[in-house]
């Protein structure tokens, strides 16, 4: 009950920062966008804006410096404000929560394995399309990197402080249902794997 709180006190506040914001930030771009593509293109604004290409116009050096100063304030924004309530979310774990002595059930059982992306194969239609995207998109039917880099970001997922206080087969299931959300966006968004890019 505790977590849905937080959740909504959170969603909360960055509703009221989009309102208070973010809808005149975005009403001041389209007004500018519209003016600008007059005098240009849509994408040569668009290649201005991101900095891509020179501006050639009055309008689209204030798109140019717009985008000079807005694009990394929004992601600098929107970074702080998820680590913060990440922060928060740890801070507010109680040290019982975190060092509370397993009862002997969960001593007993053996610890969970890693799930193995064959098995998706044949699965529900969720854990089919994570395997067409993360397979064949992002690591080109090679199953056995898929596999290698698949179980690489579970055990780092389940490293994260926000796995601490949960059972060791709790933590399992939430971080490889977490990291299947996650990885199939990226997978499907950018075709691309999180673990190669780093390991280039």
């Amino acid at each position: 009950m505790r977590r849905i709180w937080r959740s909504r006190k959170a969603l909360k506040g960055v509703t009221q920062w989009i309102l208070d914001w973010g809808l005149p930030m975005v009403a001041c771009l389209i007004v500018l966008y519209v003016y600008a593509v007059r005098a240009e293109s849509p994408s040569a604004v668009y290649r201005v804006f991101t900095l891509i290409d020179a501006p050639k116009h009055v309008l689209l050096w204030v798109a140019s410096l717009i985008g000079w100063l807005l694009v990394p304030a929004i992601i600098g924004g929107f970074a702080g404000h998820v680590i913060a309530e990440r922060i928060s979310r740890v801070k507010a774990i109680s040290t019982s929560t975190l060092f509370q002595q397993r009862r002997l059930r969960q001593r007993l059982r053996l610890p969970g394995l890693i799930d193995d992306l064959r098995s998706y194969f044949h699965g529900s239609l969720a854990q089919q399309g994570f395997v067409d995207a993360w397979v064949r998109v992002a690591h080109r039917n090679d199953w056995t990197r898929a596999q290698d880099h698949w179980e690489v970001v579970i055990r780092d997922t389940m490293s994260t402080q926000q796995y601490a206080h949960l059972d060791r087969h709790e933590c399992l299931r939430q971080a490889q249902n977490t990291s299947r959300m996650t990885l199939l966006v990226t997978a499907r968004t950018a075709g691309t794997c999180i673990v190669c890019e780093r390991r280039r």
